[in-house]
């Protein structure tokens, strides 16, 4: 989609509508996605909706209290963080500490950190390479795909991210991911909610296009 000269945006964000995936195990669901008339132009001469959905419905930014009982919450992180330039981590299915930091070689000012995975399977490294990626500057990361961390249980990822103060985009849209390339910037805007551990997110990129 091309809206401005010389520059092409993509937007990663899932539509939320009853097709969109809910996160659920075999003990627990988040809450269901739900949207009815609530008045009509008819009724009242406009339109309303109702809405049920939770905080990290569809593509959503996820802060420190989502893992963390004693982490910040949305409102905490400043508009400045939500845009800027990011430097894309693309990360191998198995990766290692040397791995890791000779992709990131060249990272300088970059304000976002956005991390991509293979596109048919998640990314599994070692703990001492996520250490290592936590003492990057970025307080925001965007996370396109899965991050697993060996021999650790299941939300290592998440708590490590939450305790070091990040914060987290997550649930893009995959295939538009995939299209991201170097050298672009991105736009991460969710919902101003007060006291949340997270919210919906619209997450646009603007780049310019391949030669």
């Amino acid at each position: 989609m091309q809206e401005n000269p010389g520059f092409q945006i993509l937007d990663l964000t899932k539509p939320i509508d009853t097709a969109i995936e809910i996160y659920a195990t075999a003990t627990y669901s988040d809450p269901p996605f739900e949207c009815q008339e609530w008045c009509s132009v008819n009724d009242q001469g406009f339109r309303v909706s109702e809405l049920r959905l939770g905080t990290q419905t569809g593509t959503h930014i996820d802060a420190p209290a989502h893992f963390d009982a004693h982490g910040a919450t949305l409102e905490a992180l400043s508009p400045a963080h939500l845009i800027g330039r990011y430097f894309l981590l693309d990360l191998p299915a198995y990766g290692t500490i040397e791995t890791v930091t000779t992709l990131c070689s060249s990272i300088a000012d970059e304000g976002i950190l956005f991390i991509r995975t293979p596109l048919q399977t998640s990314s599994c490294l070692p703990l001492d390479a996520l250490i290592y990626l936590l003492q990057l500057a970025p307080p925001l990361w965007v996370v396109d795909g899965s991050v697993t961390i060996a021999d650790a249980p299941e939300f290592t990822f998440y708590q490590q991210l939450a305790k070091a103060g990040k914060y987290w985009v997550e649930d893009l849209d995959r295939p538009t991911a995939q299209k991201i390339h170097p050298n672009g910037e991105i736009f991460a805007l969710p919902l101003a909610l007060v006291g949340t551990s997270g919210a919906p997110c619209r997450v646009l990129v603007r780049q310019k296009p391949s030669s």
